[in-house]
């Protein structure tokens, strides 16, 4: 019987692990690990691997005709049985250094740099706009890929033709605002906001863009409930904001600035974060996760 153990352990990252599975395969394992701030906190969401697997292989389906991906499998005599669930057999790319984001809404890092540039990565944006209005039209706002412990930086597309090149550059924009518009659209139907969202992409040996990681799940989406939206202020969502939200309230007693590693969170975070998690996968594919492997 195939382990864990019987593949070299190539990466780690904040949630996942990757594997070699051969010369052509990569094991990618989601963990119940969640991190904000840049930081790894101590505490686990119990099933949140599993909501993270579960929702990227809805996904890679969902996206098929847009533009190829990278899943080989996810239920394979390859993927070892102590992570079946929160495992997908992937195919070996080259990646791309860009981290490729979409947002429809503005919130977060783009709306700081709204409020002080009128811009977000170069695109500028009408006057008056406030924390969630819905945009004109969707925006590829990339960032740099930073290293652990670092933050993402937002970037023009210019720093982008620079770094990948134009041709690439453009395919990978007119990708990622595709892929953004057809989640968007299957979220809507299901009374769900997509805010903005992050992919990661790959290059195969055939010099074909692959859609990469994981894709449109609550740890790399804003995910809002469409009834009660309102601009002007910040969301209910479906992701791990609910986390953010207590670590830099009263409660926690940490201090965001102070580069100590937050508290543990407690009981009644993790399990409100847990039900926002599946929620998410539930109401986005209309399955059970209790039906997942």
């Amino acid at each position: 019987m195939t382990t864990l153990a019987d593949y070299p352990k190539i990466a780690a990252g904040k949630v996942r692990d990757l594997y070699a599975v051969g010369d052509d395969h990569l094991l990618l394992v989601a963990s119940d690990r969640i991190s904000a701030y840049d930081f790894i906190l101590d505490t686990p969401i119990p099933d949140k691997g599993r909501v993270l697997t579960a929702m990227s292989v809805f996904w890679f389906e969902q996206l098929s005709d847009l533009v190829p991906n990278h899943l080989v499998a996810y239920d394979d005599p390859r993927i070892p049985a102590e992570v079946r669930g929160r495992a997908l057999l992937v195919r070996r790319l080259d990646m791309l250094p860009v981290e490729a984001v979409a947002r429809g809404y503005l919130t977060g890092s783009g709306y700081s740099d709204y409020q002080r540039t009128g811009a977000v990565c170069g695109v500028e944006l009408p006057e008056g706009l406030v924390e969630a209005s819905k945009l004109p039209s969707p925006i590829f706002t990339p960032a740099t890929k930073a290293a652990f412990g670092e933050h993402d930086e937002n970037v023009s597309f210019d720093a982008v033709v620079a770094t990948i090149g134009a041709k690439r550059a453009e395919e990978l924009r007119e990708a990622t605002l595709a892929v953004y518009r057809r989640g968007a659209e299957v979220a809507a139907k299901r009374g769900i906001l997509l805010a903005d969202t992050k992919f990661e992409f790959g290059v195969d040996e055939t010099g074909a863009l692959v859609l990469a990681d994981e894709v449109l799940t609550p740890d790399s989406s804003r995910y809002w409930p469409a009834e009660g939206y309102e601009p002007g202020r910040v969301q209910p969502s479906f992701d791990k904001q609910y986390v953010r939200n207590w670590l830099t309230g009263p409660e926690s007693g940490w201090d965001r600035e102070s580069n100590v590693q937050p508290p543990p969170l407690p009981s009644e975070v993790v399990e409100a974060t847990r039900a926002r998690y599946v929620e998410a996968y539930e109401r986005m594919t209309g399955l059970s996760l209790e039906d997942w492997l």
